[in-house]
């Protein structure tokens, strides 16, 4: 056994795993497990900038991540930071940041490598499963970018597109008051056809068609599930490898999309920090089923976090 900790920051959240990682028998036993709402790509769509208010939330979040892997005494750990640290001006204050509270330095790795340490955490446990047919098509929704990895045993072909609940919702339902509620048809039109130009774009180096399963990862995704079974509260083990329809998606999106901010957060299993943006997120996966022609989404609650993970051990 080795003892391991994953850090993923994202445009959305930081996320942390401790882990006991068994190469020989491919179990990740979780030890801690854990989520932070930091918005660190706030306004880069826009700005090109990390903003100083999200650089000093994520850095709060590290600290506190930094006493937990003390406390269990992680041999080894990997910081990787995804979409809205590759694309800010300012990303050497950021990657300071981190190494001076972690000791480690961020890798800022490209969309290609973080849609292998997604498939890899997605599918790892999904071997053997008889009701589950090849290939697999893992799509990973994040804040600033969709990974999509289409692959069997490995990866057959990956793509990312910069897409994702964060900066489809500050691109698309931003007014001067703030994000829109509900957003106005012209608003869901233009999201919608900015989603379905990243499709096309993904389906030049992906065959996103010829997967038989698909497999979704992220808030965007595992919330979604979340509303569709009704839970009285966020609860990991009913989310993780449960199945929502093409239709209960398409109807929980419709609804997201013509709410107000306050029946969403109303929603007993949304995480405060989702509240404004789930509605794109959830466009973004609908938009991909009815393009695939998925009836069905396997939603997965081991990710990014767990790829990583793998990777130390």
């Amino acid at each position: 056994m080795t003892r391991v900790a994953a850090i993923d920051c994202g445009t959305n959240s930081i996320r942390l795993l401790v882990a006991d990682a068994n190469p020989e028998t491919g179990e990740l036993v979780d030890l801690d497990r854990r989520m932070t709402i930091v918005r660190l790509g706030q306004g880069v769509d826009r700005t090109g900038r990390l903003a100083p208010e999200a650089l000093e939330r994520t850095f709060a979040a590290c600290r506190e991540y930094a006493a937990v892997i003390k406390e269990h005494g992680a041999e080894r750990l990997r910081f990787v930071a995804t979409s809205a640290s590759r694309d800010a001006e300012n990303r050497d204050e950021f990657v300071r940041g981190v190494l001076d509270i972690l000791g480690v330095e961020p890798e800022v790795i490209s969309g290609d490598q973080e849609a292998e340490f997604s498939f890899t955490g997605a599918t790892k446990e999904l071997k053997g499963r008889d009701d589950l047919t090849k290939p697999y098509l893992v799509v990973d929704i994040g804040g600033g970018s969709t990974e999509f990895v289409v692959g069997t045993e490995h990866v057959g072909a990956a793509r990312s597109v910069d897409v994702g609940c964060v900066r489809m919702t500050e691109r698309h339902l931003l007014s001067e008051a703030g994000v829109s509620d509900p957003p106005t048809p012209d608003q869901i039109a233009a999201m919608r056809a900015d989603i379905e130009a990243a499709l096309d774009l993904a389906e030049r180096t992906v065959p996103l068609r010829e997967a038989h399963t698909l497999v979704g990862l992220a808030g965007s995704v595992t919330t979604v599930s979340a509303i569709a079974q009704e839970l009285p509260e966020y609860d990991s083990a009913r989310i993780h490898h449960s199945r929502v329809s093409r239709d209960r998606v398409r109807e929980i999106t419709e609804w997201l999309l013509h709410s107000t901010h306050a029946e969403r957060a109303a929603i007993p299993s949304m995480h405060p920090g989702r509240v404004d943006v789930i509605g794109a997120g959830a466009l973004v996966l609908l938009a991909i089923m009815e393009r695939i022609g998925a009836e069905e989404v396997v939603v997965s609650e081991h990710d990014i976090l767990d790829g990583i993970g793998w990777s130390l051990a």
